[in-house]
């Protein structure tokens, strides 16, 4: 059974019977090992908690009829809430995971929604998209401006005339310079949209300059853009990107009253606090393996790599090398490394 399973796993992992009752006694909650059934590529079968769609599943079927999916198929339309529904574009990579999330909110007696991140410039996403809309669109909304969140704005626009919001890029690479809202936010607006649903916007930059989140009130929700995705951290690449405004925007969000992350990649995440939290750390410990690498020597990028970031696979390894690059841009500003010119050292004391 899938319990015994997880707990001879974790038994393996231990490597002796002094270490696995030292780590049982040190465990400060007993972790709840109980599978939630769901329809995969292969029919009904039990998700563990270790699974991106666990969550979801105890969220939209808590008395376990399997009503809901183990996978985010492209095109496929799913009900989240009578105001909230998700569309999962075709652009699967390992930069993208599963695709990029769309979010209907709305209804209503009007019948009137708006969507957030439109996705990419696909023609067989788009008429996902329109295919799948319950009522009229009145409202776009963007996240931020890279080219899988952004670029169907354009088509979606002129299908519906719908209006646009969101923040021009601030920077040309690796942006959809064609976007251009009808209303530019800033931050701090709230829109009230049919449905009793309460749409607020945060500016939360560090992935993107002008990347936003937006909290969803009635469902203590916050969609988040590539802000925080699910099972994966985010590429920071300067200049857009910025380490430290990055975690100044996740210590905010930390502070926010939700239930719920509604993700630009992956399925709706419980526990928003301990997830951020967790990112936080994350980037706390790689800021602390380049001080260290830099304390052993000063070295080029190039070698900082192969230490900092050495279990990245090999496809990734230009992105992380961005993600590197700003976490030294932020250690400078901090006075605690500086650039010679033939590469990264610590700052003198």
């Amino acid at each position: 059974m899938p319990p015994t399973v997880k707990t001879l796993e974790w038994l393996a992992a231990q490597g002796s019977a002094t270490a696995a009752l030292q780590a049982a006694d040190a465990q400060p909650t007993i972790p709840r090992i109980m599978p939630r059934l769901a329809t995969g590529a292969r029919g009904l079968r039990p998700v563990m908690p270790d699974e991106p769609a666990w969550a979801e599943i105890g969220r939209l079927d808590p008395h376990g009829h399997g009503r809901c999916h183990a996978d985010l198929a492209p095109g496929r339309a799913v009900m989240l809430a009578p105001r909230l529904r998700r569309v999962t574009a075709p652009n699967g990579s390992l930069m993208t995971g599963p695709g990029t999330n769309s979010y209907f909110i709305g209804g209503g007696a009007a019948n009137e929604w708006a969507l957030l991140d439109p996705g990419p410039a696909d023609d067989g996403h788009v008429a996902a998209l329109l295919a799948a809309l319950p009522g009229a669109l009145r409202w776009i909304f963007v996240t931020h401006t890279h080219p899988d969140h952004s670029p169907a704005t354009a088509a979606l626009r002129a299908a519906t005339g719908a209006q646009v919001l969101g923040m021009a890029p601030l920077h040309t690479d690796w942006q959809d310079l064609s976007f251009r809202p009808d209303v530019a936010l800033r931050g701090g607006e709230v829109f009230r949209l049919p449905g009793d649903s309460t749409l607020e916007v945060i500016h939360t930059p560090g992935h993107a300059g002008n990347h936003l989140c937006y909290q969803l009130h009635e469902e203590r929700l916050l969609f988040t853009g590539d802000h925080v995705m699910q099972h994966s951290t985010v590429v920071i690449n300067p200049p857009d990107g910025d380490m430290a405004a990055y975690l100044d925007s996740l210590q905010a969000l930390a502070a926010l009253d939700i239930d719920w992350i509604a993700p630009g990649h992956g399925f709706l995440m419980a526990e928003p606090e301990a997830v951020i939290k967790r990112l936080i750390a994350h980037r706390l410990q790689r800021e602390a393996r380049v001080l260290a690498a830099l304390r052993a020597q000063p070295q080029p990028l190039e070698a900082l790599l192969a230490t900092v970031y050495a279990e990245v696979k090999p496809q990734l390894r230009e992105m992380a090398a961005r993600s590197l690059l700003a976490h030294l841009i932020k250690l400078r500003a901090d006075g605690r490394a500086v650039d010679t010119g033939a590469g990264w050292a610590l700052a003198p004391a």
